[in-house]
């Protein structure tokens, strides 16, 4: 999908980029896969803020997505492409031979009136869900489960792909595009090709409105609080950190520190940054 660029009738339109919905289908949501959403603004279930800087932002409705992808054997056709505001990636309406609607993330190419097909012996073809062991090395794979049955879990973001490495009997090696080499199982099922909207991340957002719609509040520096808001405040004029390593709100280490679960059952390669900082420690 190509961008557009606004005209620069003010400051924060000038520079500023957005989607171009032209090449999308015009038409409302399906109202059968709809379902209501209320914002939780940023707290969890007890109340509390679990996450900052987050309220606000403009209405939104969720569209429900068959990410299991369990209709077997039934062909499909592509009613839609439509915009999803839940989720960076386009979604496509499909509609069963039987009748029943459903909405997926829609890969790249799929155009509108094309057919897919959830099948063992599906075609290798762009939009199609078959088992990771049907599919041939090198292709590139969305929409990965990682247990077989539970439905998408892996690569659902906007332009993400995997690519498929290798199979050695019951597991097979995928390559994750942040560099990372994964094992799952064979059995798995994986959609054929890349997700869709893949300039979604060269979009310009131009002014602070813009990041309010999405519903995200302005983040203040901690090195321009008082000191009893943060570890970094206080002080005459500007000043540096003046602590060994920088500190979150409540004093727990930031920019760094591995939060990241070790999984090494799963891991064959890690990310580049994971390496590094292995190749740093030894």
């Amino acid at each position: 999908m190509a961008l557009k660029k606004y005209k620069p009738t003010s400051p924060g339109r000038r520079g500023a980029m957005g989607y171009d919905f032209s090449t999308l289908d015009k038409k409302k949501p399906e109202k059968s896969l709809l379902a209501p959403q209320t914002t939780k603004v940023g707290r969890g279930s007890a109340g509390k803020i679990t996450t900052r800087h987050r309220g606000g932002g403009v209405k939104r409705r969720y569209r429900i997505i068959d990410f299991k992808m369990n209709k077997f054997d039934i062909p499909a056709k592509v009613r839609a492409i439509e915009y999803d505001p839940n989720r960076t990636s386009f979604i496509a309406l499909l509609v069963y031979a039987d009748g029943e609607k459903r909405y997926i993330i829609a890969p790249e190419g799929l155009k509108k009136e094309d057919t897919v097909i959830v099948s063992e012996n599906a075609p290798v073809r762009v939009g199609n869900r078959l088992p990771v062991r049907k599919i041939p090395v090198g292709t590139f794979i969305h929409n990965v489960e990682v247990i077989p049955g539970k439905g998408a879990q892996m690569v659902r973001s906007a332009g993400s792909f995997a690519k498929l490495m290798a199979i050695e009997g019951r597991f097979a090696h995928v390559s994750l595009a942040s560099g990372e080499m994964k094992i799952i199982l064979a059995d798995a099922f994986a959609s054929v090709g890349q997700v869709s909207n893949i300039d979604h991340n060269k979009v310009v957002l131009g002014k602070a409105g813009r990041s309010r719609w999405l519903g995200r509040r302005p983040q203040v520096r901690g090195t321009v609080m008082n000191p009893n808001d943060h570890p970094h405040g206080g002080g005459e004029g500007r000043q540096p950190i003046g602590l060994k390593h920088p500190k979150t709100p409540w004093g727990k280490p930031a920019l760094g520190k591995k939060t990241r679960k070790k999984n090494k059952r799963q891991i064959v390669r890690y990310r580049k940054r994971d390496e590094d900082t292995a190749i740093a420690a030894s």
